[in-house]
């Protein structure tokens, strides 16, 4: 597996920027209470739910699907939704994926055409993020090192955790924030993990 530039900090969340992204152009309803809970050995039994009924909804149109996330890192804490990888030829040809995905009972929420045309869609029983990217992905091989890495060392495993239940103590708004505020300790992980910043970058 090829090594990616580590990602960029994340973006100042803000409402505009949210319905800009968001399916619609519909400001996503606030997060509420985030719920974190102790590692469930069932996680990676309700992703492979998901990866059958992806898979059939799909057929070969689904190059990968891969579980990504907290829950697919056994013994981290984790919200009690199941994050999923779908690899597509091209994720901005919505033709070839979104009726099938929409069939299949996954709603889309968040269109992003200027971030890897990262589409994201909602699954249910059990919940799910389905984040649809395509072939050689940055953000796809970041997932997978993350989740490869905590897999395998307990201490950044537990540092994450304890940041996760900071931040949902803490409270936000918009799970949109969780997930940006996650990013400090995400980034400095995937750095011991061996990525560094892209020439481009270094250049600038």
């Amino acid at each position: 597996m090829r090594m990616p530039p580590l990602p960029e900090p994340s973006p100042e969340v803000t409402e505009e920027w949210l319905r800009q992204r968001n399916a619609g152009g519909v400001l996503p309803r606030p997060a509420g209470v985030i719920e974190i809970r102790d590692y469930d050995p069932a996680w990676p039994e309700m992703f492979a739910a998901h990866e059958k009924r992806l898979r059939a909804a799909l057929g070969p149109a689904a190059l990968l699907v891969e579980h990504v996330g907290s829950t697919s890192v056994p013994g981290l804490a984790a919200k009690p939704r199941i994050d999923i990888d779908v690899i597509v030829a091209d994720p901005a040809d919505e033709p070839a994926y979104l009726p099938a995905l929409e069939a299949a009972g996954y709603v889309l929420r968040v269109r992003e055409p200027d971030w890897y045309e990262h589409r994201c869609l909602h699954g249910f029983d059990p919940t799910a993020n389905v984040h649809v990217f395509g072939p050689d992905c940055d953000e796809f091989l970041r997932h997978v090192i993350f989740r490869d890495w905590l897999r395998d060392h307990p201490a950044d495993r537990e540092r994450y955790a304890a940041e996760k239940r900071r931040i949902a103590a803490a409270g936000v708004t918009f799970m949109a924030e969780y997930a940006a505020q996650k990013s400090g300790v995400v980034i400095d992980t995937l750095r011991k993990a061996g990525l560094t910043v892209s020439n481009e970058e270094k250049r600038a």
